[in-house]
């Protein structure tokens, strides 16, 4: 299922990358992933904090 997200309020802290985006079902979501090659880190949670707090304590393995 391919899914058009508009990711908005986007927010780099360090090598992750924080938005916040509308699911399918209209619910505000947030997610944080990591942009450094080979590391693969994404998730998704319910709140921003909850997205920022993981964006801060990630350690990339790929360093």
């Amino acid at each position: 299922m391919a899914a058009n997200r508009r990711f908005r309020k986007v927010v780099r802290i360090g090598p992750v990358q924080v938005a916040t985006y509308y699911d399918g079902r209209g619910r505000e979501k947030h997610t944080a992933a990591c942009t450094a090659p080979r590391c693969g880190f994404s998730s998704d949670y319910d709140s921003r904090a909850a997205a920022e707090l993981a964006a801060r304590t990630h350690r990339c393995p790929a360093r």
